[in-house]
């Protein structure tokens, strides 16, 4: 049963690992998508630090694999 079980997670662990989704987000971050992007606070907080305008700081979280629909 146990070999059963670390099969089960290890087999799982893959179909987890592609899309990211943003968790406790406030509404204005819920619009943000990433896959296989960084996570999302640290580019956040990373962008808003190296940028000045709203179209810099969209190409900024694109470049950390986040894009706003």
């Amino acid at each position: 049963m146990k070999r059963l079980l670390i099969l089960a997670s290890l087999s799982a662990a893959p179909m987890t690992t592609g899309c990211i989704t943003v968790i406790d987000a406030d509404s204005d971050d819920m619009a943000w998508h990433g896959n296989n992007a960084q996570p999302f606070d640290a580019a956040r907080d990373e962008c808003d630090e190296r940028t000045d305008g709203r179209d810099a700081f969209r190409a900024c979280m694109a470049e950390k694999g986040w894009t706003r629909s």
